[in-house]
């Protein structure tokens, strides 16, 4: 499942009014890359309380509510994509947040019990045994 994309529209440079630069440019080859040029804003998702829950990048997210009226637009988004169940790994993809982020969203959202985390299914490296002996007596029946 892929998250709606939409494309930003940029204004015609006939029409928009001139630019006033409201800080310094940044130096080119500063270290700092376009998605990271506000720090702060991962700390505001984040939080400050540090609590988090005990999250693997495998473990499944489901939502068991929609998203009430009162959370942030980043859980809200979280809460459309966990309709079916995603992991953690997935969602960081999808939402462009990392890993400790993604963990600190999920755990503000297992409180306020509007998702559900769940261990991915492990599948057995062998079949039983019994069920293979089953299905061999059967084929030689035929």
């Amino acid at each position: 499942m892929t998250p709606p994309q939409r494309k930003r529209r940029q204004p015609r440079p006939e029409l928009a009014p001139p630019r006033v630069p409201s800080a310094p440019p940044a130096p080119e080859n500063g270290g700092e890359d376009e998605d990271n040029k506000n720090p702060e804003r991962l700390y505001v998702i984040s939080g400050a309380d540090g609590a988090r829950a005990e999250l693997d990048l495998v473990t499944l997210i489901v939502a068991r509510a929609a998203a009430p009226p009162s959370v942030t637009p980043e859980q809200a988004a979280l809460l459309r994509l966990c309709l079916a169940p995603l992991s953690v790994a997935e969602l960081s993809a999808y939402l462009n947040l990392p890993f400790s982020a993604m963990t600190a969203l999920i755990t503000e959202l297992i409180t306020a019990e509007l998702v559900q985390a769940r261990a991915p299914i492990v599948r057995q490296a062998l079949p039983d045994r019994s069920l293979l002996e089953a299905v061999m007596h059967g084929l030689q029946k035929l």
